[in-house]
């Protein structure tokens, strides 16, 4: 009987949270799996759905709704971001149950959940259902490896040494978030952080970890993680026209938290030199404050460059009154835009960015050197990765009064720096060098290539294992 439904088309369910840094990498991962032959279906929140599936009208994956959160308030209903996680768990689980569930009497029973490791609730359902499962952790290896013996602490378990290594021996200190709370919490860590460092039960919990990044990246970091857990590198994430171009009709995400203004951002930088604009983006979550804001205005006013800056709709107000209007003769303002297609495009010298993972692989796939001004957590971890290992970018630092400020004096230099200083030449070698690796990696027979393949040749046996346990 399990032999036949190996027999069966495989099909995996790909459980994606909440947030657009989340959702994209998850998503590309899901299309490059159904190019392979595999049936995908992304189980999400309905307001999720029905933007995925307005944008990928087309796509060979299917969209299910699991959680209402556009009747139920989402993010901004009862309870704050702890209301909406505990609606989340008691709708989505019994949601998804009953998708899976449904799925066992036809042609496609699910096989394989592929879950958010961030969903803490994610790995109970492979286990009441006997099926596989994969922990997609949607940070970078080396945040993994920083975070564990913190989850070790605060779980008092056993468990590996931290690499010795010295580029993990010598981080900068992690800054906490300023964060909705989860609830009170009277230990060393603030909730949101126990929430985090709860991702480490479900890695424990699964067949595979999979992370979006690529062998050559960190090698040291990757093998280190092997011996805890079956790590899988399987990226970079990125739609397929801007790498290997072998997934048909893949050019987009499909997942954009505000409107782009991409028609005007591209055309604004075709009538600009190669190599001279300084792109600016903090990414889609994160919120600086308005005197950081006024900084970076200021940087960008005193330097003799072109600018592109990505301004969200939430933070215009923040903006100096006077700014956009004195500097339109070399400077554009926008809320939103494709950074795909900005951070490939001839023009741009450089990003300032925050060092979000999803942003700084971007970076790195598309060889732009970075000018990194991290705000939290896994930002000081990519910063420091960018300026002391791969080399193809600098800090920013923030002053030291406390208030994780950087002083325009600060970002004006690292700019100048990293398009003409001394370093200039060798940043650019080294990301170039980088971005090559990066796109051999997902290329056919690269090793992320390789990685993806093997985990779906694993699928079955893996599959037939579990349930032979349960019988």
């Amino acid at each position: 009987m399990e032999q036949e439904r190996v027999e069966k088309a495989r099909h995996i369910v790909v459980l994606a949270d909440q947030g657009q840094g989340h959702i994209n990498p998850m998503l590309q991962f899901s299309k490059r799996l159904a190019s392979k032959g595999i049936k995908i279906t992304v189980a999400t929140t309905l307001s999720n759905s029905m933007a995925m599936n307005a944008a990928l009208s087309d796509s060979i994956i299917t969209f299910t709704s699991i959680y209402d959160d556009c009747s139920e308030g989402g993010l901004v209903g009862p309870g704050g971001f702890k209301g909406f996680l505990d609606r989340f768990q008691a709708s989505g689980s019994t949601n998804l149950t009953k998708f899976i569930m449904d799925q066992e009497q036809t042609e496609h029973p699910v096989k394989c959940l592929v879950y958010d490791a961030n969903i803490p609730w994610a790995s109970k359902v492979t286990t009441q259902f006997c099926i596989a499962g994969a922990a997609f952790f949607t940070q970078s290896c080396a945040t993994a490896a920083t975070y564990y013996p913190l989850y070790c602490e605060l779980y008092e378990k056993t468990c590996l040494s931290m690499p010795s290594f010295p580029v993990m021996t010598e981080l900068p200190k992690l800054r906490f978030p300023n964060l909705p709370s989860l609830g009170s919490s009277t230990g060393r860590y603030p909730p949101i952080i126990m929430h985090i460092l709860g991702q480490f039960d479900n890695f424990e919990k699964a067949d595979w970890v999979l992370f979006n990044s690529f062998d050559k990246l960190k090698e040291e970091v990757v093998d280190w993680m092997k011996k805890l857990w079956n790590a899988v590198t399987i990226g970079p994430t990125l739609p397929s026209f801007y790498l290997d171009k072998r997934v048909e009709n893949d050019d987009e995400y499909g997942f954009n938290i505000h409107k782009p203004n991409s028609s005007s951002c591209i055309e604004w930088l075709d009538n600009k030199k190669t190599g001279s604009v300084v792109y600016v983006s903090f990414g889609s979550a994160t919120n600086l404050s308005a005197e950081q804001i006024a900084e970076v205005a200021d940087a960008l006013r005193q330097n003799n460059i072109t600018f592109l800056w990505v301004v969200k709709p939430d933070e215009q107000s923040k903006l100096p009154r006077d700014f956009t209007e004195a500097t339109s003769e070399k400077g554009l303002v926008v809320t939103w835009c494709s950074q795909l297609e900005v951070l490939s495009h001839h023009a741009v010298g450089c990003v300032i960015s925050h060092c979000g993972w999803n942003s700084t692989i971007e970076a790195i796939t598309f060889g732009v050197p970075i000018v990194a001004m991290p705000q939290i957590l896994d930002h000081i971890i990519n910063a420091h990765f960018l300026e002391k290992v791969w080399e193809v970018g600098l800090i920013a630092k923030a002053n030291d009064g406390g208030k994780g400020v950087t002083a325009s004096e600060e970002i004006c230099s690292y700019i100048r720096e990293v398009l003409e200083g001394e370093r200039a030449e060798e940043i650019r070698k080294n990301v170039t060098s980088l971005k090559e690796v990066a796109n051999e990696a997902i290329d056919k027979s690269g090793s992320s290539d390789k990685h993806i393949d093997e985990f779906i040749a694993q699928l079955d046996p893996v599959y037939l294992r579990h349930r032979s346990n349960c019988n």
